[in-house]
């Protein structure tokens, strides 16, 4: 169902720290017309942590209105109160969202067993196709596979996100898992090796800058053209890899604003990269032609 190059979209703030629907109207049209497969909003690259609930949905609505039916959407919704998701979740669904993805419960640390009925619990009260996110380095918190296989016998689980950066827990998954769960890579650099092995795609933090070439990469390594793929992987590697320079989304965000996209804003408690590692940022963009057709942040 969610199959493909994915974006994991930034959330552009005004220099007054409020939400900026214009720029985040034209991220979406941008993403669109460069041909990106589907769209993740409010995930963690969206800064959800410090969105207002208010603030989330209409990130999502104004997604949803942008979007106009050619590319799912799929609304971040986790967190670690149950019953917290299942609320914002029942939201997202008025929005008419194609989907949720879900992170999983951070902090508190749940067991394998705690984690299947955290699950079921929101398949149980939304009936959205959900695509589980699991990324133990930031939530302290692995699915193991044997516990996404029990997760995956829920009817509306679709998918999962994998970024535990652990192939061999990846592989475990495609090995485990029924054939209909889309599992998709959460780590740009390793998307390749992840399609090879039987994933179906990313959620990509470079789409935010490349939407174009990172699906063509992704589609080429899908058609298993990887020749194709791998000559896609060594031109953007060094883009890939300096978004993670610090915490994401630091860089990707001052990327962007680099390239006239959107304002060089983040909420606290993230903050603007060292002078160096902006520097460092600068360095690749030009390296990668990215800074050569550079627009207007108040561009339409």
């Amino acid at each position: 169902m969610f199959t493909g190059c994915g974006t994991a979209l930034v959330t552009p703030f005004k220099p007054d720290q409020s939400l900026d629907e214009s720029a985040l109207r034209r991220l979406v049209r941008r993403q669109i017309d460069q041909g990106i497969n589907f769209l993740v909003p409010c995930g963690t690259t969206g800064e959800s942590p410090t969105l207002t609930r208010e603030e989330h949905l209409r990130v999502i609505e104004i997604t949803v209105e942008e979007a106009q039916g050619k590319v799912r959407v799929v609304g971040g919704a986790g967190g670690y109160n149950t019953a917290e998701v299942i609320d914002l979740a029942k939201e997202l669904e008025r929005l008419h969202v194609d989907g949720i993805l879900s992170v999983t419960p951070y902090y508190n640390k749940p067991t394998q067993e705690g984690l299947y009925r955290h699950y079921k619990a929101i398949a149980d009260a939304v009936p959205l196709p959900i695509v589980v996110y699991n990324i133990q380095g930031r939530t302290a918190c692995n699915i193991e596979p044997a516990t996404m296989k029990r997760i995956a016998e829920i009817d509306n689980i679709a998918g999962i996100k994998e970024a535990s950066g652990n192939i061999g827990q990846m592989a475990q998954m495609v090995h485990q898992l029924p054939e209909r769960i889309d599992i998709l890579c959460g780590d740009d650099p390793i998307t390749i090796p992840l399609i090879a092995l039987g994933g179906r795609g990313v959620v990509s933090v470079a789409s935010n800058e490349i939407p174009a070439e990172m699906t063509r990469l992704t589609q080429a390594a899908l058609a298993g053209d990887f020749a194709q793929a791998r000559a896609l992987q060594r031109q953007w590697l060094p883009l890939m890899e300096v978004n993670f320079i610090e915490t994401n989304p630091v860089p990707v965000k001052q990327a962007m604003a680099l390239m006239g996209l959107i304002e060089p804003v983040w909420r606290l408690p993230l903050c603007p990269p060292s002078e160096a590692n902006r520097a460092k940022i600068e360095a690749v963009l030009r390296s990668c032609g990215l800074l050569s057709t550079t627009r207007s942040t108040h561009a339409d």
